[in-house]
C-alpha cells in the first residue's frame, strides 16, 4: 500500500504556468510548430531572461546618470511578473502602477504617523517600537488598500517596506520610484505586444458575451 502511494505521488505532474508567452511568440513569428514542443519552455526562459535584463539595465543606466533611485529591489519582481505571466491581473499596467503608488503612500504615511520621516534607516540596525509598528502598518495597509481598490500587485509590498524602513524617504525620490514603475510598465507593454502576446494596454476586462 505504502509503495503504491509513493508511485502514485511520483507520477503526479508538477503544476506550473503554461508557456503562453512562448506560444504568443511562435504565432507571431509564424512558427506554430513550436507550440507544445519540449523546447518551448527554454524559449520562454530566454524571453524572460532577455527582457528582464534589458529593462532593468536601462533603468539602472538612468539611475547611474541621474544619481536617483530609478532602480530599486521591488522592480525585480515586477519585471518578472511582466515577462513571466503577462496575462495575469497582477501583471497588468493598472495593477503595477496603482499598486506601487499605494505602497509608496502607505509607507510614507506610516513614517509620518510615527514621526520617522527623518529618522535613520532601519538598515543601520536601529529598530525601535515605533519603527516596528510603522513597518507592520505600511504592509498591512498596502495589502488592504490594494484589495479594496482592485489593484493587487504583490511586488508593491516590497516597495512600501523600502519606504517604511527608511531606505528611501525623500519625496523627490519617491516620485522617481513611481516614474521608474511607469517606465518599466511602458517597456513591458511595448515588448509583450510586439511579441504577439495579448497584453492589455491598461487592465484586463471581461469580454461581453
Amino acid at each position: 500500500m505504502a509503495r503504491s502511494r509513493k508511485r502514485g505521488s511520483a507520477r503526479r505532474r508538477l503544476i506550473v504556468h503554461d508557456p503562453d508567452v512562448t506560444r504568443g511568440l511562435a504565432r507571431r513569428l509564424g512558427m506554430d510548430h513550436l507550440v507544445g514542443h519540449p523546447s518551448e519552455r527554454l524559449i520562454w526562459a530566454a524571453f524572460t531572461f532577455t527582457n528582464s535584463f534589458v529593462t532593468i539595465a536601462i533603468l539602472a543606466a538612468v539611475a547611474m546618470v541621474s544619481r536617483t533611485p530609478f532602480v530599486f529591489p521591488s522592480l525585480g519582481p515586477t519585471a518578472f511578473l511582466f515577462f513571466f505571466s503577462p496575462r495575469s491581473p497582477a501583471a497588468t499596467p493598472r495593477h503595477a502602477v496603482h499598486g506601487h503608488a499605494i505602497g509608496i503612500l502607505c509607507g510614507y504615511g506610516s513614517l509620518w504617523l510615527f514621526g520617522l520621516q527623518h529618522a535613520p534607516s532601519a538598515m543601520s540596525g536601529s529598530v525601535d517600537v515605533q519603527r516596528l509598528f510603522a513597518v507592520a502598518l505600511s504592509l498591512a495597509s498596502t495589502g488592504a488598500l490594494m484589495i479594496l481598490l482592485k489593484a493587487v500587485h504583490p511586488p508593491a509590498g516590497a516597495t512600501t517596506l523600502i519606504v517604511s524602513l527608511g531606505i528611501v524617504t525623500e519625496w523627490s525620490h519617491l516620485v522617481v520610484i513611481e516614474i521608474a514603475v511607469v517606465l518599466l510598465t511602458v517597456q513591458a507593454l511595448i515588448t509583450n505586444r510586439h511579441a504577439g502576446i495579448d497584453y492589455p494596454v491598461w487592465a484586463l476586462r471581461e469580454t461581453s458575451s
